[in-house]
């Protein structure tokens, strides 16, 4: 008895993702057996242990030479070789089983080759604490507090005494609140200026923010703070940029809040609204939201993109039928799936990019487009396969930013994107 309860929760997923093969949308269910079970879609296991691969990675406290990672792949091909060679001539015992192992396999070595890859472009040891004169692009709208303010730098150039060095190419820099008139960056610009750097740190407290996995991330290898003073060069506006236009706009708009509205406290909860700056906003003002329970409200997060895509894809629908009855030629050259499909899609991106354009964002925007292609295509694709294939598509695009529990959250999240009728063919 207990052995059939354990083996319960395999026989469900088998059967989920028998059911899981896309199938034409004039085409009987293809491949049935006498018994009304559709066969084991090879393809969905293998996606399966892709996502399974990528997350026993990111477990790893410490990571292993590139040249393990990149043995990985060997067993992962020849695998896929006996699938196909053997497959043929006779079945295999356990086809599910191996399209599993080569998924999670090929997954593991490949995330783990790209942790290493970033991971060697961090700052040098010999580097911290150095004063390194940098010159490069603010990329970020910058943030401001009472004891100064940050935003995020790529460098262009990097030189130390004289002679040129390596330092990561995106940071984190600050200054202080007794600099902020003799620095005012704006997104966008080009600065020189002196720098102290530092590797990524900071305190982790059980269930509480992980500072370094975040820089981590955000793709940050450095923090430091921009030097002034005597002893140091003034820092040196040279000029603005065609870079960063996104972020100069949402600069632009925090700023006309901030001198429209009286309120300094108001000002800061509509950027934090409009653009995503929840840095605007106070802390007495955090402290109440989080009291009340509504500080989530004030982070534009995946379900937000996601709702306001449902909403988009569902006006421009109603409207391309509307169109339709004045221009009948309209919708037999674009039809009204296909335009709300894909403009809702667009809308979405263009919120995802006012709001900050963050990873949450990134991933979200992403698994959208992907429920859009599928549902818009000639093949049926139940949803097992749609989420299967959105959440490979965001681990692919960065899998070193993908906090399992919070990718499956988040996923959670935007299931409406795969079930509910706007966002399906019609």
């Amino acid at each position: 008895m207990t052995g059939s309860a354990d083996r319960a929760p395999w026989a469900r997923l088998r059967a989920m993702l028998a059911r899981a093969a896309p199938q034409h949308h004039d085409k009987p269910l293809h491949g049935v057996k006498a018994s009304g079970m559709a066969p084991p879609w090879r393809a969905g296991w293998a996606l399966a242990g892709v996502v399974l691969g990528t997350a026993l990675q990111l477990q790893q406290p410490l990571l292993w030479p590139l040249a393990v990672y990149l043995a990985l792949g060997l067993p992962a091909v020849l695998a896929c070789w006996v699938w196909v060679a053997l497959g043929r001539g006779r079945p295999l015992t356990w086809p599910w089983l191996l399209c599993l192992l080569a998924g999670a396999v090929l997954a593991f070595g490949l995330t783990g080759v790209r942790a290493v890859l970033y991971q060697s472009q961090g700052l040098l040891p010999a580097l911290e604490g150095r004063d390194i004169a940098l010159v490069g692009r603010v990329a970020s709208l910058p943030q401001t507090g009472p004891t100064g303010g940050r935003f995020e730098f790529v460098v262009e150039r990097a030189t130390l005494g004289g002679e040129p060095v390596r330092v990561p190419h995106r940071l984190l820099l600050g200054w202080y609140a007794g600099d902020a008139g003799a620095l005012r960056p704006l997104a966008g610009e080009r600065w020189a200026f002196e720098v102290r750097l530092k590797r990524p740190h900071g305190s982790l407290n059980p269930h509480g923010f992980d500072r370094e996995r975040w820089l981590w991330e955000q793709g940050i290898g450095a923090t430091g703070h921009v030097r002034m003073g005597l002893r140091a060069s003034a820092p040196q506006r040279l000029g603005m940029t065609p870079w960063h236009p996104v972020e100069r706009l949402r600069q632009a708009i925090t700023m006309a809040i901030a001198q429209r509205v009286e309120s300094p406290r108001a000002a800061g909860v509509l950027a934090a609204l409009v653009v995503g700056e929840q840095a605007a906003i106070e802390r007495a003002d955090w402290a109440l939201f989080r009291d009340t329970g509504v500080a989530h409200l004030m982070a534009i997060s995946g379900l937000h993109i996601t709702l306001f895509a449902w909403l988009a894809t569902a006006t421009i629908g109603a409207l391309w039928r509307g169109l339709g009855r004045s221009w009948p030629a309209l919708p037999m050259r674009c039809p009204a799936s296909v335009a709300a499909g894909w403009g809702g899609v667009l809308l979405a991106t263009a919120y995802a990019l006012l709001a900050g354009w963050g990873v949450p964002a990134q991933r979200t925007v992403l698994m959208l487009a992907v429920v859009v292609g599928l549902r818009l295509s000639v093949r049926r694709w139940p949803w097992p396969a749609v989420w299967l294939l959105a959440m490979v598509a965001v681990l692919a695009l960065d899998p070193l930013g993908a906090d399992v529990a919070r990718v499956l959250a988040e996923f959670s999240g935007g299931g409406a994107a795969v079930r509910v009728r706007p966002l399906a063919t019609p």
